[in-house]
């Protein structure tokens, strides 16, 4: 079994069912007779943009269409209550418990000026990939804040 081929089944069984977590999306696989680690799912789930919503009470994969994208940000944009940079990183203010999903929004965004985020409860630091790179990392944050003032 290809990588290829496993991706599509990945899509194939997110698309059909309510699926909560690597491990059921795992035995559904192997019902497929596809053996995977839980290190390859995940990349496989990252490459291939799938992401967790809630559905109701529960979380559930989906695959990530323009309609999700949109979706997320309005909910993301209501979640930043402002930005401060320095010279080599910028920091982003949420509301209490909200970091976490403000930081999987950026990263899941894959901008060439970032090289990562780190969350706290109500704060996430936005590293840049390099120190030469963090003006536009900074313009980056605040066209985020700014698309929020205006959506």
């Amino acid at each position: 079994m290809n990588k290829r081929q496993r991706q599509i089944a990945i899509t194939e069984i997110v698309s059909a069912y309510a699926i909560a977590g690597q491990e059921e999306l795992a035995d559904h696989l192997r019902k497929r007779g596809i053996e995977v680690t839980q290190a390859t799912l995940s990349r496989d789930l990252a490459e291939m943009n799938v992401m967790r919503i809630r559905s109701g009470d529960i979380f559930r994969y989906a695959m990530r269409t323009d309609e999700t994208e949109n979706s997320i940000k309005s909910l993301v944009w209501k979640e930043m209550l402002g930005a401060e940079a320095n010279e080599t990183v910028v920091v982003i203010r949420t509301l209490p418990g909200r970091a976490s999903g403000v930081a999987m929004f950026i990263d899941s965004l894959r901008h060439p000026s970032v090289l990562g985020t780190i969350a706290g409860d109500d704060t996430v630091l936005v590293l840049p990939a390099s120190i030469r790179k963090i003006q536009t990392t900074i313009r980056f944050v605040r066209d985020l804040l700014t698309e929020k003032t205006t959506a």
